[in-house]
């Protein structure tokens, strides 16, 4: 089987009458691909940022990335809010991702033993993506925001993937916890001024403040939130 990686340039390859059946993008670059007289049937297409402010995707000359964003909030309630702009609208949003959380840490408890260890497809387990909501809430809150530089050492980043570290699940759950009360507590007492004061991005230059910062962190609980459903709901039919 063919595997391209980073250090492949794919940059406006053609593929014409290939047998792309079964392959598996996993964390790439795809913007601007146009796919004519192809067959997708039984697709499965996990792009987050379509459903972002100035997304876009394009099905047979149809526009769907609004049609997918309200699907998405009808699913799961709260979710909408996670754009609010002001201290309430942000608290809310904030009290609808910990609700949310909760429901999926006590449907994991009554799981079997284990289960929060397990991948499913390659993807994170359940440990394993509290762990990188750890590692999100410090990156966007603790160094863009607080300015602070110590990061939890439970926290998992992108590109770990196949790490086989597993942690006790009960450190996991405090390091969580901790995390998202952290979060909780900046908002308690946030200003409109605050949520406008500049801030800087991890990732790149492009000018971030807190309140964009907060906005991050919601998303990132609401997608990596799907995504774990997602997996617990296929370990629940096996």
């Amino acid at each position: 089987m063919a595997k391209f990686g980073e250090s492949d340039d794919l940059v406006g390859a053609e593929f014409v009458e290939a047998n792309l059946r079964g392959a598996r993008f996993v964390e790439s670059d795809l913007r601007g691909v146009v796919m004519r007289g192809v067959d997708i049937q039984g697709a499965d297409i996990d792009a987050p940022w379509i459903v972002e402010p100035g997304g876009s995707l394009t099905v047979n000359g149809v526009e769907i990335a609004g049609y997918v964003d309200d699907e998405l909030n009808r699913r799961f309630p709260g979710r909408s809010e996670r754009l609010a702009k002001d201290p309430d609208g942000l608290r809310a949003a904030w009290a609808a991702v910990e609700q949310t959380w909760a429901a999926a840490l006590e449907r994991v408890a009554n799981m079997p033993a284990g289960t929060a260890d397990v991948s499913v497809g390659g993807e994170w387990s359940f440990a394993q993506t509290l762990r990188h909501l750890v590692h999100a809430i410090d990156l966007w809150l603790g160094r863009s925001v607080l300015e602070r530089e110590d990061f939890h050492p439970l926290g998992l980043s992108y590109g770990v993937a196949g790490s086989t570290e597993h942690p006790p699940y009960a450190e996991v759950l405090e390091a969580h916890a901790s995390r998202f009360g952290m979060v909780r507590d900046l908002l308690a007492t946030v200003t409109p001024a605050e949520l406008d004061t500049p801030r800087k991005n991890p990732h790149s230059s492009s000018p971030e403040t807190t309140g964009s910062c907060l906005r991050v962190i919601l998303g990132e609980g609401w997608e990596h939130y799907r995504f774990a459903t997602r997996d617990l709901d296929t370990l629940d039919t096996h």
